[in-house]
């Protein structure tokens, strides 16, 4: 009578084939390994931006050849970057057809000098946050606790069939780890990374002070206490200097979202969809609106549309 394998022969036959899977498709980054890359086309390798020092670089890939990268496009506050690179023969991985969920095993790989290493964990959260190379919050990142070499930042977390779940991010300590999960969000990025076009952020070009700073101010100079986002500089010929923003102008909303802090700014602007967004501000006690146009036409003043 055949026996059931034990769950750790179970685990084990999953790693050796998640392995066997993505080992041809992980790369190093850098000469030093400094992250890791994976190839998801022909010529193509998908990695974090944080993991970059040029516009150039050394990848290391399975058996030993190396080539020189080239930067395809960025994606800086999302922490992603695709490389043109001589893939050779390389099959690119698969994507799963789902976005993991909290409890699903995965498998993280990394390449190092060694070869691939292939760890075993499972999702143990979903829709986090952490900060970009910039300080910009990435959202909607989950957590597992498959163990990440050092160096394998910007590596595949793969299911048990080796196709691509999510990409490590770093880790979190306490064994666990970030990654961005490979949702159609995610997907669509990276396919517009790997056709050469960046993901340019909508800067408003101003400088920015927290509500408790705010707060503190408008207190200093007798002036009604409202949560928003201080403006303490506006860049000459920036968007907001076209809308008429000013130093002292409190942003309290960017379209319907409230800012009570630049992480909610950010967040508005990052889910834009159209050239232009519409400010609330507080300028002294009186409220007003302003349209910033990330385009070279004109821009309403505070004022001209008062809520």
């Amino acid at each position: 009578m055949p026996t059931t394998p034990s769950l750790t022969d179970q685990i084990a036959t999953a790693a050796a084939k998640a392995a066997s899977v993505v080992a041809a498709s992980t790369v190093t980054i850098g000469r030093d390994g400094r992250g890791t890359g994976i190839i998801i086309g022909p010529n193509k390798v998908l990695t974090n931006a944080h993991n970059l020092r040029d516009r150039t670089t050394q990848i290391g890939f399975d058996g030993g050849r190396t080539a020189q990268a080239s930067l395809s496009a960025v994606d800086a506050d999302g922490d992603l970057a695709v490389l043109d690179v001589d893939t050779a023969s390389a099959v690119g991985l698969l994507w799963a057809e789902e976005s993991p969920k909290q409890g699903d095993v995965v498998f993280a790989a990394s390449r190092t000098a060694d070869g691939v290493r292939v760890a075993f964990g499972t999702v143990s959260a979903v829709g986090l946050s952490f900060r970009g190379p910039r300080g910009r919050l990435v959202n909607g990142s989950l957590e597992h606790t498959a163990p990440v070499m050092r160096g394998g930042s910007g590596g595949p977390l793969v299911d048990a069939a080796g196709r691509l779940v999510a990409i490590n991010t770093h880790r979190i300590g306490r064994g666990f780890y970030l990654a961005l999960p490979g949702d159609s969000a995610l997907k669509d990025r990276i396919a517009e990374l790997a056709a050469g076009r960046s993901v340019e952020p909508r800067r408003l070009g101003v400088a920015l002070a927290s509500s408790d700073v705010a707060a503190k101010l408008r207190r200093s100079v007798g002036l009604s206490e409202r949560a928003g986002v201080l403006v303490r500089g506006v860049e000459v010929g920036s968007p907001a200097d076209a809308a008429g923003l000013r130093e002292g102008d409190l942003i309290v909303k960017a379209g319907a979202v409230i800012t009570t802090t630049t992480d909610d700014l950010h967040v508005a602007l990052q889910a834009l969809t159209g050239d232009e967004v519409v400010l609330t501000i507080v300028r002294g006690n009186d409220e007003s609106t302003a349209t910033v146009r990330f385009t070279a036409e004109a821009a309403d003043r505070p004022g001209d549309a008062a809520s």
